[in-house]
């Protein structure tokens, strides 16, 4: 099981706080260090010290850290054009060394685009857009040097693209994710490497995996994409570190074991990481909300990890 670090930025952090997350992540031995896509906090609006831009922040740590891989879990269809994205992320691969996932979603957070003007069209124009978004992003990026990119979609139209810079990697990575049981599995199964089921209970996963493994084969995908997971994080030494934890975040103990999260001391933490390695998932995205809580992601690496 391959275990990333997953930061929720919008409730409140500066870059230099998940700067400092990102190097304890590395520095650790986790697999990655991904980040959310949002610009409003959950729950009460001051989220201090304000939202900050994912593609901006996976630039800078792009230069910043040297071995992780880095990414969106997962950005929005409705807040960037697919062109200029794809420069973007093509280039943040490229200032990495070739260490950018690109996840991608169609957008649900009304209260969001309210607050910075962002257009919310109904769920299934935001899924037809996140469908040709999809298609002119992973386009541009493998159509070949010295040839051109045309799109005639009905939400988004290209015309003779050079479609330059290239990422590093070649494909580089697509993480999609979700819920939904046809559209969802079906975009999965054309465009993911990785499927991610996040914040479920672990029993739920087997049967949104096997949507994706039945979609994959319906196209003629021999080999369906990978599959993952996200679960909120809590673990402390103790029960009473734990609690102490779950306090800080807001939550309770109960209802984050009662939806899938990775709660109690390591050792109860190793068996329920290995029930989602049961259930499919190769990579677990632990979602870490306390930002200043390092001891936290260093009591994960040296007792849970070295178990799994």
């Amino acid at each position: 099981m391959r275990l990333v670090i997953f930061t929720e930025p919008q409730q409140g952090a500066s870059h230099d706080d998940l700067l400092r997350v990102a190097k304890a992540a590395e520095d650790s031995g986790f697999d990655g260090f991904f980040r959310s896509d949002h610009y409003v906090k959950m729950g009460d609006v001051s989220g201090m010290p304000g939202p900050t831009d994912a593609w901006i922040t996976l630039a800078a740590l792009a230069v910043q850290t040297s071995r992780i891989r880095l990414g969106t879990l997962v950005s929005s269809a409705t807040f960037r054009l697919p062109g200029p994205l794809a420069i973007a992320v093509a280039q943040v691969d490229a200032m990495s060394g070739g260490r950018i996932e690109f996840g991608l979603g169609g957008g649900w957070f009304d209260t969001e685009h309210q607050a910075y003007g962002i257009p919310f069209p109904p769920v299934g124009e935001r899924f037809d857009r996140l469908e040709e978004q999809l298609e002119i992003i992973t386009g541009l990026w493998k159509t070949p040097v010295g040839s051109s990119f045309s799109f005639d979609g009905k939400h988004y139209q290209l015309t003779d693209s050079p479609a330059l810079p290239k990422p590093v990697q070649s494909p580089l990575p697509v993480v999609i994710g979700g819920h939904g049981k046809k559209r969802t599995p079906a975009l999965a199964a054309r465009y993911a490497t990785e499927f991610n089921v996040p914040f479920s209970k672990i029993e739920d996963l087997p049967a949104q995996y096997d949507r994706v493994r039945a979609a994959s084969t319906a196209i003629g995908r021999t080999t369906p994409p990978d599959f993952s997971a996200a679960a909120v994080l809590c673990v402390g030494r103790d029960d009473a570190e734990v609690r102490r934890r779950a306090a800080a975040i807001g939550r309770e103990v109960e209802e984050m074991r009662e939806n899938g999260g990775i709660v109690g001391t390591p050792a109860e933490a190793v068996e329920i990481i290995k029930r989602y390695g049961e259930a499919g998932a190769g990579r677990l995205f632990l979602q870490v909300l306390d930002l200043s809580d390092i001891d936290h992601v260093e009591l994960v690496a040296s007792e849970v990890a070295p178990q799994l």
